[in-house]
């Protein structure tokens, strides 16, 4: 009897693909990105080391031999930064600022943006989008003049109104308890119009038979707004929280730095955060390892956050996590 001579599979090997013109054109025109993140985004980690030693310029040397040979310090920069008197305030100032800013960066800029899609004249719509989105492009050094010309103690505009209407004049800059609602102010006043912009070309991009469609229903401006336009807005909502979550542990040196005037003293504990106590480290006799920690602290927080918060946004919405 004879046997079955077994099936010959049929089925080939895909064929590896050869490298063609397009691959090169492509890699080239990506090259140039490349290396620029290599020189300036990984190279530099490299200098992480500077926070597990007591970093020291040796005379006549150059920096890496002054890396090499300085004393290995241990995770003593980290103790040193996480058990001073400052920290708890540090902490406190940094992420009740951060939270309130991202709450209020979104919810004011989603808002603004649906109304100024309900516009139907285009030209009052572009200039709406015009003078929200101008103070983006202000650095904040140009932005603390204008702050200390409304609240310079003898002259400013805001005194020359309270005293008009018979009060008394406030020393702005010794008096830290208007200085959060002032710092909150100018964070969203130069930040809003940019978010805003993000959000409503999100809206331009909604199916407008969808409006149509809901009007014809009966469904007012309210109803369309809360069934469709906030549906589709859900995804670059959650997009945008979690990259600002990443930064949590992170502030805006400028803000805190430049409109304060230099963070004085009477402000210090309502204006300092994490960057401005780098800052000044660097300025005083703390050793560069010291600061290096307090950078390293940050950066491995604002990953563990940016993480953590695209876990519960997975778990809650898959399609709307980012990583």
């Amino acid at each position: 009897m004879k046997k079955d001579k077994p099936a010959v599979s049929t089925s080939t090997k895909p064929r590896r693909k050869r490298w063609t013109r397009d691959d090169t054109e492509l890699t080239l025109l990506g090259l140039p990105a490349a290396i620029w993140y290599a020189v300036f985004c990984y190279l530099p980690m490299f200098g992480l080391i500077i926070a597990f030693k007591n970093f020291k310029i040796t005379p006549g040397r150059g920096f890496l031999y002054s890396l090499f040979h300085s004393d290995w310090a241990g995770f003593d920069n980290f103790k040193f930064f996480l058990t001073s008197n400052t920290f708890t305030m540090l902490l406190r100032n940094t992420l009740l600022y951060n939270i309130l800013f991202i709450v209020l960066n979104i919810v004011i800029p989603v808002t603004l943006a649906v109304l100024i899609n309900q516009i139907y004249s285009r030209i009052a719509s572009k200039a709406y989008q015009t003078m929200m989105f101008f103070p983006h492009f202000l650095s904040w050094v140009v932005v603390s003049y204008f702050v200390y010309a409304f609240l310079n103690p003898d002259k400013g505009l805001m005194n020359t109104i309270i005293q008009f209407f018979g009060g008394d004049k406030i020393m702005w800059y010794s008096q830290p308890k208007w200085w959060p609602l002032i710092l909150t102010f100018m964070q969203v006043w130069k930040s809003m119009g940019y978010n805003m912009v993000v959000y409503l070309a999100s809206i331009t991009g909604i199916d407008s038979t969808l409006y149509e469609a809901a009007t014809l229903d009966g469904a007012t401006k309210w109803q369309q707004t809360k069934y469709i336009t906030l549906p589709a807005l859900k995804p670059i909502i959650v997009m945008m929280f979690i990259l600002n979550v990443g930064h949590i542990f992170y502030s805006d040196f400028g803000l805190f730095y430049q409109v304060t005037q230099g963070v004085p003293n009477s402000l210090y504990n309502v204006a300092s955060t994490f960057d401005t106590y780098v800052y000044q480290a660097l300025q005083s006799n703390v050793t560069i390892g010291r600061t290096a920690a307090a950078g390293l602290f940050q950066a491995a927080c604002c990953c563990a956050t940016v993480l953590v918060a695209n876990f519960i946004v997975s778990k809650i919405d898959e399609e709307s996590a980012i990583i």
